[in-house]
């Protein structure tokens, strides 16, 4: 499980080179100089790479360990954060993890705290994408493994779309895990990156839902995955969202028949892990019956997980365009 921590395959060969900083957001251009910056800092004796030893990173005073702080990208949706992301973990050196933010906390439900630590704590980069805190465990999980690791050595790099003090907000109590939301932020130094959704950027509106017959052919020409929407829906529950990935093993596109609106939230947060996956993997999806845009409803796209709920739409907007032809080379 750890070996298969790694970028998406959508990000196998982005680089720092590849991305392309909007002149219009300064921010975008310094957030590049400053993960140049991180990967040269894990490179060389001080961040513990060539010539240096282990723990020579940290400054001790009064018998106590004070981490240097990771890197924490904040921005909107579609900006390039994850490409970023990547594209620090291939300029880091070995060895090294990436994973999304579920992904990391399943591989502790698989393998244990402890034994999680162990695997990890010799490692010079951890990154990590997506980041939320959708529930109280997670805070807690989350705020003890980072310090652990952070304390060992280990650099630490996360996306989200939340400032790393407002985690869990609109979500649960989060006043109660303050503490734990608070070491969390502590650890990390905050780098904006602004700027428009590359995906919808300069492009048409997302292309008109197909008809189901179109949905059939276009999938059989693919050599896809067709099934009405509501049956990947109730597919979905039955597997845990750590297993998607494993569901797309091998599929070169998706067909959903009958899209509807979505207002049930735990169905909601299961189509954007499944959105994540998709793109992920570069699957072009064909849909019919609604549009992608209005997969959930307003309720959701107003609530605590909308940023979710933006970014699945995004991607499976970018995703239907692949489908008919009408890619958007962006920055990942």
């Amino acid at each position: 499980m750890i070996r298969e921590l790694v970028p998406p395959p959508r990000f196998d060969t982005e680089r720092f080179s590849t991305y392309r900083p909007d002149p219009a957001q300064p921010s975008q251009a310094a957030a590049v100089q400053r993960l140049e910056e991180y990967a040269a800092w894990l490179a060389g004796p001080a961040g513990n790479g060539a010539g240096g030893g282990r723990g020579r990173w940290w400054r001790r005073g009064n018998n106590r360990q004070q981490a240097p702080k990771g890197v924490y990208l904040d921005g909107g949706f579609g900006v390039g954060k994850t490409h970023l992301l990547a594209s620090l973990w291939h300029a880091a050196p070995e060895p090294k993890a990436f994973g999304t933010f579920v992904e990391l906390t399943n591989l502790v439900g698989a393998l244990g705290f402890s034994e999680t630590v162990t695997a990890l704590q010799g490692y010079r980069l951890l990154c990590i994408d997506e980041f939320e805190l959708d529930d109280p465990g997670d805070t807690v999980l989350m705020a003890t493994l980072l310090t652990r690791l952070s304390e060992s050595g280990v650099g630490l790099a996360a996306t989200s779309n939340t400032l790393p003090g407002a985690l869990g907000e609109g979500r649960f109590a989060a006043e109660d895990f303050l503490r734990e939301i608070q070491a969390l932020a502590d650890r990390f130094e905050v780098v904006t990156v602004d700027g428009e959704d590359y995906r919808h950027r300069g492009l048409a509106p997302s292309p008109p839902p197909l008809s189901d017959e179109e949905v059939a052919a276009r999938v059989s020409e693919a050599g896809g995955l067709c099934d009405r929407f509501d049956d990947v829906t109730a597919h979905l529950a039955k597997v845990h969202p750590s297993r998607y990935h494993a569901l797309l093993d091998g599929v070169t596109s998706v067909g959903w028949q009958g899209v509807r609106p979505v207002s049930d939230q735990m169905v909601a947060l299961r189509l954007v892990v499944l959105a994540d996956r998709l793109y992920d993997n570069d699957i072009p999806v064909f849909a019919s019956g609604h549009p992608l845009g209005e997969l959930f409803t307003p309720e959701l796209m107003k609530g605590g997980y909308r940023k979710k709920y933006f970014r699945a739409v995004s991607r499976l907007t970018a995703l239907a365009r692949e489908g008919v032809g009408e890619v958007a080379h962006g920055m990942g």
